[in-house]
């Protein structure tokens, strides 16, 4: 199933923010992608119905396996791609910026050929 590119992004940060934190809120992710916390929270409503993630009863917020495939996805993607731009000379803040607009709009035959590339030269 094809999700929207604001979707992935949001599970995304969630995925970074635990790794990070280990812990995410609404709020952290409101405050990681700039959001206004009521539109997180509708985001996140939206989530939990679909099976993307769970909530604790503190409000904590965890990817359930359906979510953790769609960001670990995501995730892999921004990487790889962003290290095919600093391969080529982009500097690595620019290179992660762009990274993050390229990711939702290639194919999965375009990125598996750019993650071989990278591979074949590490």
């Amino acid at each position: 199933m094809k999700i929207k590119e604001s979707a992935e992004n949001y599970l995304e940060t969630i995925l970074m923010l635990e790794n990070k934190n280990g812990r995410v809120r609404s709020i952290d992710v409101a405050n990681e992608l700039g959001f206004t916390k009521p539109s997180v929270s509708v985001a996140m409503k939206h989530f939990r119905e679909e099976g993307y993630i769970v909530t604790d009863a503190d409000g904590g917020i965890s990817l359930t396996k359906k979510g953790l495939e769609v960001a670990e996805r995501i995730y892999e993607r921004h990487g790889v791609i962003a290290q095919v731009l600093m391969m080529i000379g982009v500097n690595e803040e620019v290179a992660y910026e762009d990274s993050c607009k390229i990711e939702h709009d290639i194919s999965q035959e375009t990125f598996e050929k750019i993650k071989e590339f990278v591979e074949k030269r590490r």
